[in-house]
Order: C-alpha cells, then sequence, then structure tokens
C-alpha cells in the first residue's frame, strides 16, 4: 500500500513537473514573439512616411545688377525673369549661366527703360525663352529696339497682360496688378505683378509711382504681402505711405548701384518702411538677395553684410530748396528753379508740369533721377 502511495506520488509529481516545464516555457515563446513584434511595428515607426503634400521651395533670386533691375523666380522647374537689369552690363546673363539655367518660360519687361530691358535681347538670343511679357508702352532707344527684334527673329510668344489677368504655375499664381490700360507714361505703367505661393506673397512694382499706386489700392484688387519689391529703385516718386499700409510688408528690397548718382534709395523711403515694422535690403549694399519660402515661412539670404541707410540717400524739397539746390535736379536750370520758388508750395513732384516750359519729358527727367521730392 505504501508503495503504491509512492508510485502514485512519483507520478503525480513528475505531471506537476512536466505542466509546470510547459507553463514556463509558454510565456518565453509569447515573450519572444512580442520582442519580435515590437521590434517590427518599431521598424514601421521609423520608417519615413512619404507625403506628396509636401512643399516645393519658391526661390526669388534679386539680382545685383548695378542700378537696374532683374529678379529671377524658381518654382519647380518653372523660371520667370522679371526685367534684364542694365544695358551697358552683362550681370543677368551672367547670373543666369552661374545658375546653369537653358530656359526661361516667362521673361518680364515692366516697361521700355534700358536699366529694366538692357539685356533682354542678350537673354533671348543666349536662352530658351517661351514667352515675353512687355507693357505695350514704347521706346525709341537701341536697346527697345534690339529687344523687340530679338523677339520677331525667335520663336518666342509676346503679350501685354493688364490689371486682373492671373496665371496659375501649378500652385503658384501670378496676377497683373497694373497697368489697366496705356496712355504712354512708361515708368508709371510699369507691369507689376503679385506672386502668391502659399501664405506668403511678393510684390513687384518696377518703376511705376504714387499715382500709379493709388490706382492700384483703388482698383480694390488685394496687395497685402510679405515681401515688397520697393518702386522705382527706392526712389520717393514710389513707395506712398498709402501703398505701404496696403501691401504691409515684412520685407522690402530695392535694387540699385552703390554710389549711384540718383541718390538711390532716398532715405525718407528708407526710414518710412522701417518706421512700418519692415526690415529692408538692397542690393547697393547686400549684393543679390534670395528669398526662399515654403509656402508658409520663408528666409531671407544675403550675397553679403550691409546696412540700406548707409550712404548719401537724399531728396532735394521742391517748396523749402535754394535755388542752388533746386539746380541740382535734372532739367532745371535757373529759370526753372526762379519759377518753382514763385510757385511754391507744392503738393507732389507732378506739379511741376504746371510750370511754364516744362512739359511731360523734362518731368520725366526729372522723376527719373528721383532727387526732386516734396517733404513730410
Amino acid at each position: 500500500m505504501k508503495k503504491t502511495v509512492v508510485s502514485f506520488l512519483v507520478i503525480l509529481m513528475l505531471l506537476l513537473l512536466s505542466a509546470c516545464n510547459k507553463a514556463a516555457e509558454q510565456p518565453k515563446d509569447e515573450a519572444v514573439n512580442n520582442e519580435e513584434q515590437q521590434e517590427n511595428d518599431k521598424d514601421k515607426v521609423e520608417q519615413p512616411v512619404l507625403n506628396e503634400d509636401v512643399a516645393e521651395t519658391l526661390s526669388v533670386h534679386y539680382i545685383d545688377v548695378g542700378q537696374g533691375d532683374a529678379t529671377l523666380v524658381e518654382f519647380e522647374g518653372f523660371l520667370m525673369l522679371i526685367d534684364a537689369g542694365h544695358w551697358k552690363s552683362t550681370q543677368v546673363v551672367d547670373y543666369l549661366k552661374q545658375q546653369g539655367i537653358k530656359e526661361i518660360d516667362i521673361v518680364v519687361g515692366t516697361h521700355p527703360d534700358a536699366d529694366h530691358i538692357g539685356q533682354l535681347a542678350q537673354v533671348i538670343g543666349e536662352f530658351e525663352v517661351g514667352e515675353v511679357w512687355m507693357s505695350g508702352n514704347t521706346s525709341s532707344s537701341n536697346t527697345f529696339t534690339n529687344a523687340l527684334q530679338a523677339i520677331e527673329a525667335s520663336d518666342t510668344a509676346y503679350d501685354e497682360p493688364k490689371t486682373g489677368d492671373i496665371f496659375d504655375v501649378g500652385s503658384l499664381q501670378i496676377e497683373v496688378l497694373h497697368p489697366k490700360e496705356l496712355t504712354g507714361a512708361a515708368n508709371e505703367e510699369s507691369i507689376s505683378l503679385r506672386i502668391t505661393y502659399g501664405d506668403v506673397d511678393f510684390v513687384f512694382t518696377g518703376d511705376a509711382g504714387i499715382t500709379e499706386e493709388q490706382q492700384m489700392i483703388d482698383s480694390g484688387i488685394e496687395l497685402n504681402a510679405e515681401i515688397l519689391r520697393l518702386g522705382h529703385h527706392g526712389s520717393n516718386t514710389s513707395t506712398s505711405a498709402a501703398f505701404l499700409k496696403a501691401v504691409n510688408p515684412d520685407v522690402a528690397i530695392y535694387s540699385a548701384g552703390a554710389d549711384n548718382s540718383y541718390g538711390h534709395p532716398h532715405a525718407e523711403v528708407i526710414a518710412a518702411v522701417e518706421n512700418a515694422g519692415a526690415e529692408v535690403y538692397g542690393t547697393d549694399v547686400n549684393g543679390t538677395i534670395v528669398v526662399e519660402t515654403d509656402g508658409k515661412s520663408y528666409r531671407v539670404k544675403t550675397q553679403k553684410k550691409g546696412v540700406p541707410t548707409e550712404g548719401e540717400n537724399r531728396c532735394i524739397d521742391l517748396n523749402i530748396a535754394s535755388s542752388a539746390e533746386l539746380q541740382e535736379i535734372s532739367g532745371i536750370g535757373d529759370a526753372y528753379a526762379k519759377a518753382i520758388i514763385e510757385q511754391r508750395p507744392f503738393e507732389s513732384v507732378e506739379e511741376l508740369i504746371d510750370i511754364k516750359g516744362i512739359g511731360q519729358g523734362t518731368l520725366e527727367v526729372i522723376q527719373e533721377q528721383g532727387l526732386a521730392c516734396i517733404g513730410g
């Protein structure tokens, strides 16, 4: 009896040990499986997820072309050149070649002045240009004639965009702000554009003046933009307080030659822009300036450091200047200086056309220099 009980106990113990071993082995197997699963899950989490909505970069190059204008807009293989620098230089062509560019979709000549379409003929001749936009105003200069001949000799399309025209390039939008119609005032009727990518906007106004800026405001078209290209090289003939308020830029950029004879940019313009809370950059002190954006944020890169307010930037106030100072203004001699003093005060530079002998041509020469102004 005892032997039977002992045997039974031995058998029972063996069965219990076997069961315990299986029970002990099962969690081990499950732990291994869990570790493998966690490792697999870890791999899945760390694997990059491709987002088809990831934004491309829009790059806007404000090219240093001395006393002139040229801006390259680059987006997803699309290239747009706004103005082509001064006729006496090759900076635009040189810069485009440095960037490895061979084709340009659109070249814009905002107006026919030789410091804006200076290298247009060369650009058309050396690069494959899809389309040229011009205001429709003409000029008797060889630079303008050469540009037209280059367009005619190539397969380049030609267009004269007007206020309200909108062009979509993928997720990039180009809207024409000005001119609505032509009167023959070349500078004033510069092609003006607002380029939008996501939440970031850029405004370009060529040499459009204060009157034309007001026309843009009165049209009701959206002008707000993070980046403003200051009109007329930072001259006081552009960038009125009303226009600055309408655009409300975070950054303002002008293009001017170092130590230029026009005194660009004018100190009062720079001061007004800075007082409005915008950062100011200029090609005369910063070299080529590039703004990059993903449509949500942007960054400004400069070729060199510099302070735009440095230098001899001044204006001659028509209402307080002496006769000698007035004669520093292009087109103003002794007789006109005396007439200006007799007919003061003036509310705008444009009112000089009311002086006998000062016609539209002389007024344009005065405005182009950008030295005459009306003080605040």
